[in-house]
């Protein structure tokens, strides 16, 4: 199978994998081929990827070490937890709060142990899944890259459990804020940015309270916008006042910021997304954090079409670690003209590049 965006994909494309909303519902079954009204609709609907029939690819396997299902009962987990504490009285949300963060930290637990158990470089996250809502999916996206991350650092598992429920609930303050600020599609004037960005002391304020959880977590509610020179907010602290959750948060959000859909703007491709970290990397985001986290991802994920430096069009069929950057690619077409199928290992033909991707 291919794994196209929804910006590329042609008018009577076959489904390979069925298109699902954030409570685990079918929307749009595999094996179905797409109308231009569908493809219109997915887009509108946020959805970034989708995988797609090939009898050139269909042996091409694409995996996640997170499953499908888990990531689905994460996003509604979190659905259900923010929307009750944004319906109930301040007084009430503590008690609300204590009931709802075992599940999510157990919910932590089985991500770990999942990436554990599949040494996969992750592939995006905004795939074949329809939230209503950007916050829900992006707190447990955001949770999935930072718990990679850490992994990868080799932090000790309960520093990672507990940045991974400050990950899940690293944007609860959002619920604070009033909807027609959080939700309005149009750019926001500089007062209402200034109301977003009381977010995160919000989400301190209300998580410190609970005595059912780590104070750790709520300063990743607190610290996932500050930035090393100092630049963030809401305090502007900098450097080695930043907890090294608050650094690992901020890697983790800014990349599923950008490489998500949003109202206002198309998702960037991974590499797109890596691009932006590198270059605020060592003044806006660690730098050793951002190395580390580039070895988690995959830059070209299974799947996905490329142009290689000699004009040649050719699909990615396996990662090579730790040379994400080169993977093993089969190509299909020589300067355009489609051709029997061969596999080429770019981590040993080192004259030839990807330069194009997903055309």
């Amino acid at each position: 199978m291919r794994l196209v965006t929804t910006r590329a994909i042609k008018e009577g494309t076959e489904l390979a994998k069925p298109i699902y909303n954030d409570k685990g519902k079918i929307l749009i079954q595999k094996n179905i081929k797409l109308t231009a009204f569908m493809i219109q609709r997915l887009k509108e609907l946020g959805v970034t990827y989708v995988y797609i029939r090939d009898s050139l690819t269909d042996d091409i396997i694409i995996n996640s070490p997170i499953s499908e299902d888990l990531r689905i009962e994460a996003i509604q987990s979190v659905k259900e937890s923010f929307s009750t504490y944004q319906k109930q009285g301040f007084g009430k949300k503590a008690l609300l709060f204590e009931q709802t963060s075992a599940k999510m930290s157990n919910m932590v637990d089985t991500m770990m142990t999942q990436l554990q158990q599949d040494e996969e470089v992750l592939s995006i996250m905004s795939d074949i899944l329809i939230s209503d809502d950007y916050v829900f999916s992006h707190s447990v996206n955001v949770t999935i890259y930072a718990l990679a991350l850490a992994n990868e650092m080799n932090l000790p598992t309960k520093k990672i459990k507990t940045l991974g429920l400050g990950a899940m609930l690293h944007d609860v303050g959002k619920v604070f804020i009033p909807d027609k600020v959080l939700n309005k599609e149009g750019k926001l004037t500089n007062e209402e940015f200034q109301i977003i960005q009381t977010h995160p002391e919000k989400g301190f304020e209300f998580l410190r309270k609970s005595s059912s959880i780590p104070l750790l977590v709520a300063h990743c509610a607190f610290q996932h916008h500050e930035r090393l020179d100092g630049s963030g907010y809401p305090r502007g602290i900098a450097s080695n006042e930043i907890h090294p959750f608050g650094k690992i948060l901020g890697v983790a959000d800014v990349f599923d910021a950008v490489t998500s859909n949003r109202v206002y703007r198309d998702a960037m491709l991974p590499q797109e997304g890596l691009d932006i970290l590198y270059a605020g990397s060592g003044t806006l985001f660690d730098q050793d954090m951002v190395r580390t986290f580039r070895k988690t991802i995959a830059v070209y994920p299974n799947g996905v079409t490329v142009e290689l430096s000699d004009k040649r069009t050719a699909v990615v069929v396996k990662q090579n670690s730790p040379l994400y950057e080169r993977p093993i690619v089969r190509v299909i077409k020589e300067e355009g003209s489609e051709v029997t199928p061969y596999e080429l290992d770019l981590a040993h033909v080192l004259d030839v590049t990807i330069v194009k991707y997903d055309i």
